[in-house]
Protein backbone atom coordinates (compact mmCIF):
# COMPACT_ATOMS: atom_id res chain seq x y z
CA UNK A 1 0.00 0.00 0.00
CA UNK A 2 0.98 3.18 -0.71
CA UNK A 3 2.56 5.01 2.67
CA UNK A 4 0.64 8.49 1.74
CA UNK A 5 -2.55 6.17 2.33
CA UNK A 6 -1.65 4.14 5.04
CA UNK A 7 -3.24 6.31 8.20
CA UNK A 8 -4.56 9.23 9.44
CA UNK A 9 -1.87 10.22 12.07
CA UNK A 10 -0.36 12.68 10.25
CA UNK A 11 -2.92 15.59 8.28
CA UNK A 12 -2.78 18.69 7.39
CA UNK A 13 -4.83 21.78 8.20
CA UNK A 14 -5.80 25.01 6.66
CA UNK A 15 -6.63 28.25 9.07
CA UNK A 16 -9.49 30.37 7.44
CA UNK A 17 -9.28 33.92 8.88
CA UNK A 18 -9.76 32.81 12.66
CA UNK A 19 -11.24 29.33 11.34
CA UNK A 20 -9.59 25.95 10.19
CA UNK A 21 -9.63 23.76 7.33
CA UNK A 22 -8.37 20.29 7.16
CA UNK A 23 -6.50 18.16 4.64
CA UNK A 24 -6.12 14.81 4.89
CA UNK A 25 -4.81 11.61 4.43
CA UNK A 26 -7.00 8.35 3.38
CA UNK A 27 -6.95 5.65 5.76
CA UNK A 28 -6.35 2.00 5.02
CA UNK A 29 -10.08 0.67 6.11
CA UNK A 30 -12.28 3.64 4.37
CA UNK A 31 -14.88 4.49 7.28
CA UNK A 32 -18.90 4.79 6.47
CA UNK A 33 -20.15 7.07 4.12
CA UNK A 34 -22.45 10.19 5.22
CA UNK A 35 -25.65 8.38 4.27
CA UNK A 36 -24.54 5.33 6.50
CA UNK A 37 -24.26 7.14 9.43
CA UNK A 38 -26.67 9.07 9.30
CA UNK A 39 -28.83 5.61 8.65
CA UNK A 40 -27.87 4.35 11.97
CA UNK A 41 -28.57 7.47 13.25
CA UNK A 42 -32.52 7.10 11.85
CA UNK A 43 -32.63 3.37 13.43
CA UNK A 44 -31.71 4.34 17.02
CA UNK A 45 -34.50 7.21 17.03
CA UNK A 46 -37.94 6.72 17.10
CA UNK A 47 -38.98 10.31 16.40
CA UNK A 48 -41.43 10.82 13.50
CA UNK A 49 -39.99 11.68 9.98
CA UNK A 50 -40.71 14.99 8.09
CA UNK A 51 -42.06 14.67 4.73
CA UNK A 52 -39.87 15.08 1.90
CA UNK A 53 -39.90 18.45 0.50
CA UNK A 54 -38.92 18.43 -3.34
CA UNK A 55 -36.48 21.38 -3.66
CA UNK A 56 -36.78 24.42 -5.71
CA UNK A 57 -33.20 25.68 -4.92
CA UNK A 58 -29.96 25.10 -5.75
CA UNK A 59 -26.28 26.82 -4.61
CA UNK A 60 -24.74 28.71 -7.32
CA UNK A 61 -20.77 29.46 -7.39
CA UNK A 62 -20.86 32.86 -6.94
CA UNK A 63 -18.80 35.90 -6.45
CA UNK A 64 -15.29 35.43 -5.56
CA UNK A 65 -14.91 36.31 -1.47
CA UNK A 66 -11.17 36.90 -0.15
CA UNK A 67 -10.67 34.08 2.59
CA UNK A 68 -7.34 32.87 3.77
CA UNK A 69 -6.33 30.03 4.50
CA UNK A 70 -3.00 28.19 6.94
CA UNK A 71 -1.98 24.93 7.26
CA UNK A 72 -1.45 23.04 10.73
CA UNK A 73 -1.08 19.55 11.71
CA UNK A 74 -3.78 17.35 13.23
CA UNK A 75 -4.70 13.87 13.59
CA UNK A 76 -8.51 12.31 14.15
CA UNK A 77 -8.96 10.18 17.30
CA UNK A 78 -11.38 7.64 15.63
CA UNK A 79 -10.62 8.15 12.10
CA UNK A 80 -13.03 5.48 10.81
CA UNK A 81 -16.63 7.13 12.72
CA UNK A 82 -17.34 11.04 12.82
CA UNK A 83 -18.65 12.04 16.12
CA UNK A 84 -21.69 12.79 14.31
CA UNK A 85 -23.52 13.61 10.70
CA UNK A 86 -26.22 15.95 10.14
CA UNK A 87 -27.57 17.12 7.06
CA UNK A 88 -30.09 20.21 6.08
CA UNK A 89 -32.30 19.98 2.91
CA UNK A 90 -33.29 23.40 1.66
CA UNK A 91 -35.97 25.04 -0.37
CA UNK A 92 -37.86 28.08 -0.52
CA UNK A 93 -40.19 28.80 2.68
CA UNK A 94 -43.83 28.17 0.96
CA UNK A 95 -42.54 24.82 -0.56
CA UNK A 96 -41.59 23.55 3.07
CA UNK A 97 -44.83 25.48 4.92
CA UNK A 98 -46.97 23.74 2.18
CA UNK A 99 -45.28 20.03 2.54
CA UNK A 100 -45.40 20.30 6.60
CA UNK A 101 -48.39 21.58 7.10
CA UNK A 102 -49.92 22.59 10.49
CA UNK A 103 -47.73 20.25 12.37
CA UNK A 104 -44.34 22.75 11.95
CA UNK A 105 -41.89 23.70 14.20
CA UNK A 106 -39.60 26.12 13.57
CA UNK A 107 -35.78 27.21 14.48
CA UNK A 108 -32.79 29.16 13.80
CA UNK A 109 -30.12 26.69 14.46
CA UNK A 110 -29.04 22.63 15.02
CA UNK A 111 -27.42 21.38 17.57
CA UNK A 112 -24.77 18.67 17.30
CA UNK A 113 -21.97 16.10 18.85
CA UNK A 114 -24.45 16.23 21.71
CA UNK A 115 -25.13 20.29 21.96
CA UNK A 116 -21.06 20.76 21.79
CA UNK A 117 -21.55 22.62 18.43
CA UNK A 118 -24.09 24.69 17.21
CA UNK A 119 -24.96 24.80 13.76
CA UNK A 120 -26.62 28.11 11.69
CA UNK A 121 -27.30 28.94 8.46
CA UNK A 122 -27.30 32.84 7.87
CA UNK A 123 -27.85 35.55 5.24
CA UNK A 124 -25.68 37.87 3.51
CA UNK A 125 -26.62 40.31 6.18
CA UNK A 126 -25.82 37.86 9.31
CA UNK A 127 -29.37 36.93 10.24
CA UNK A 128 -30.35 33.19 10.70
CA UNK A 129 -32.29 31.57 8.09
CA UNK A 130 -35.22 29.50 10.04
CA UNK A 131 -34.78 25.62 9.74
CA UNK A 132 -38.37 23.36 9.99
CA UNK A 133 -39.41 20.22 11.20
CA UNK A 134 -42.63 18.43 11.86
CA UNK A 135 -43.04 18.43 15.52
CA UNK A 136 -41.06 15.95 17.38
CA UNK A 137 -38.55 15.10 14.40
CA UNK A 138 -35.51 15.62 13.69
CA UNK A 139 -34.59 16.02 9.98
CA UNK A 140 -34.42 19.57 8.81
CA UNK A 141 -35.79 21.60 6.18
CA UNK A 142 -33.88 24.77 5.60
CA UNK A 143 -35.75 28.15 3.93
CA UNK A 144 -33.67 29.93 1.59
CA UNK A 145 -34.25 32.57 -0.93
CA UNK A 146 -33.36 32.74 -4.73
CA UNK A 147 -30.68 34.85 -5.01
CA UNK A 148 -29.58 35.34 -1.57
CA UNK A 149 -25.90 34.53 -0.34
CA UNK A 150 -25.82 32.13 2.65
CA UNK A 151 -22.83 30.88 5.09
CA UNK A 152 -22.70 28.29 7.08
CA UNK A 153 -21.56 29.34 10.67
CA UNK A 154 -20.63 26.37 13.41
CA UNK A 155 -19.47 27.62 17.12
CA UNK A 156 -17.66 25.05 19.48
CA UNK A 157 -19.25 25.20 23.36
CA UNK A 158 -16.69 22.46 24.12
CA UNK A 159 -13.19 21.75 24.82
CA UNK A 160 -12.60 19.46 22.35
CA UNK A 161 -11.21 19.98 18.56
CA UNK A 162 -13.34 18.94 16.01
CA UNK A 163 -12.85 18.41 12.26
CA UNK A 164 -16.06 19.56 10.06
CA UNK A 165 -16.22 18.40 6.79
CA UNK A 166 -19.13 19.75 4.92
CA UNK A 167 -21.19 19.12 1.56
CA UNK A 168 -23.06 21.43 -0.48
CA UNK A 169 -25.65 19.88 -3.40
CA UNK A 170 -23.20 16.83 -2.98
CA UNK A 171 -19.80 18.44 -3.23
CA UNK A 172 -16.99 18.57 -1.01
CA UNK A 173 -16.42 22.29 -0.34
CA UNK A 174 -13.25 22.60 -0.30
CA UNK A 175 -12.35 20.77 -3.15
CA UNK A 176 -15.15 20.45 -5.55
CA UNK A 177 -15.06 17.05 -5.80
CA UNK A 178 -17.98 14.01 -4.64
CA UNK A 179 -18.55 14.49 -0.95
CA UNK A 180 -17.38 11.53 1.35
CA UNK A 181 -16.16 11.62 5.33
CA UNK A 182 -12.58 10.76 3.87
CA UNK A 183 -12.79 13.95 2.75
CA UNK A 184 -10.37 16.49 4.54
CA UNK A 185 -12.30 19.60 6.64
CA UNK A 186 -11.79 22.83 8.55
CA UNK A 187 -10.52 22.81 12.17
CA UNK A 188 -12.69 23.97 14.52
CA UNK A 189 -10.77 25.02 17.82
CA UNK A 190 -12.20 24.77 21.61
CA UNK A 191 -14.57 28.29 21.86
CA UNK A 192 -14.20 29.74 18.31
CA UNK A 193 -16.74 30.01 15.19
CA UNK A 194 -15.96 28.26 12.08
CA UNK A 195 -17.75 30.42 9.11
CA UNK A 196 -17.78 29.14 5.66
CA UNK A 197 -19.16 31.14 2.67
CA UNK A 198 -18.39 29.17 -0.12
CA UNK A 199 -16.44 26.58 -2.36
CA UNK A 200 -13.24 27.49 -1.87
CA UNK A 201 -11.01 28.68 -5.13
CA UNK A 202 -7.40 28.06 -3.77
CA UNK A 203 -5.83 29.05 -0.28
CA UNK A 204 -6.97 32.82 -0.56
CA UNK A 205 -10.85 33.05 -2.17
CA UNK A 206 -13.97 31.03 -1.88
CA UNK A 207 -16.75 31.45 -4.94
CA UNK A 208 -19.59 32.56 -2.43
CA UNK A 209 -22.72 30.39 -1.70
CA UNK A 210 -26.06 31.75 -3.38
CA UNK A 211 -29.52 29.96 -3.79
CA UNK A 212 -30.17 30.00 -7.26
CA UNK A 213 -32.51 28.04 -9.37
CA UNK A 214 -31.96 23.95 -9.78
CA UNK A 215 -30.77 24.20 -13.42
CA UNK A 216 -27.70 26.98 -12.31
CA UNK A 217 -26.65 24.77 -8.82
CA UNK A 218 -22.69 24.23 -9.12
CA UNK A 219 -23.70 20.43 -8.69
CA UNK A 220 -25.30 20.43 -12.22
CA UNK A 221 -22.93 22.07 -13.76
CA UNK A 222 -19.46 20.88 -12.88
CA UNK A 223 -18.30 17.07 -14.12
CA UNK A 224 -18.09 16.10 -10.14
CA UNK A 225 -21.75 16.77 -9.56
CA UNK A 226 -24.77 15.22 -9.49
CA UNK A 227 -27.88 16.97 -10.23
CA UNK A 228 -29.84 14.71 -8.20
CA UNK A 229 -28.14 15.68 -5.19
CA UNK A 230 -28.90 19.76 -5.24
CA UNK A 231 -30.82 20.16 -2.29
CA UNK A 232 -29.03 19.08 0.40
CA UNK A 233 -26.11 20.59 2.89
CA UNK A 234 -24.31 18.06 5.07
CA UNK A 235 -21.74 18.42 7.94
CA UNK A 236 -19.69 15.61 9.50
CA UNK A 237 -17.69 16.20 12.69
CA UNK A 238 -14.58 14.51 13.72
CA UNK A 239 -13.07 15.40 17.16
CA UNK A 240 -9.39 15.53 16.57
CA UNK A 241 -5.83 16.53 18.06
CA UNK A 242 -3.36 18.98 17.18
CA UNK A 243 0.23 18.01 16.40
CA UNK A 244 3.85 19.99 16.27
CA UNK A 245 3.98 23.54 17.27
CA UNK A 246 0.07 23.54 16.75
CA UNK A 247 -0.63 21.24 19.97
CA UNK A 248 1.13 24.19 22.44
CA UNK A 249 -1.01 26.42 21.45
CA UNK A 250 -3.66 27.43 24.60
CA UNK A 251 -7.22 27.48 24.02
CA UNK A 252 -8.37 30.44 23.94
CA UNK A 253 -10.52 32.39 26.89
CA UNK A 254 -13.77 33.17 26.83
CA UNK A 255 -14.45 36.12 25.06
CA UNK A 256 -14.52 39.12 27.41
CA UNK A 257 -13.03 36.38 30.21
CA UNK A 258 -10.08 38.73 30.93
CA UNK A 259 -11.73 42.02 31.00
CA UNK A 260 -13.22 43.30 34.17
CA UNK A 261 -16.59 44.16 34.79
CA UNK A 262 -17.81 46.67 37.43
CA UNK A 263 -21.55 45.09 37.24
CA UNK A 264 -20.85 41.71 36.49
CA UNK A 265 -24.17 40.49 37.65
CA UNK A 266 -25.91 42.94 35.14
CA UNK A 267 -25.63 41.03 31.89
CA UNK A 268 -28.94 41.11 29.44
CA UNK A 269 -28.94 37.49 28.76
CA UNK A 270 -28.15 33.78 29.19
CA UNK A 271 -24.46 33.44 27.91
CA UNK A 272 -24.09 29.92 25.81
CA UNK A 273 -22.62 27.17 27.85
CA UNK A 274 -18.89 25.99 27.63
CA UNK A 275 -18.45 22.42 28.33
CA UNK A 276 -15.58 21.42 30.40
CA UNK A 277 -15.60 17.94 27.97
Amino acid sequence: MNQVMSSWQQRGWRLLGGLLLIAGLAACGAPPSAQDALQVAESASAAPRTPRVESTLGTQWGEGRESVTRTVEAARLDPERPRTVAQLRYSDEVSIRRALGRSIDQQLSVQLADGDVEWVVQDGQGRPLPIYTMRGARDYQLAGRHGERYELVYSNRSQRHYEVVVTVDGLDVLTGQAGSVRNAGYLLRPGETLRIEGFRKSQREVAAFRFAGKERAYAGNTPAGDARNVGVIGAALFEVRLQGRDAARPAPEPRGAAEPAAFPADGRYAPPPQYRR
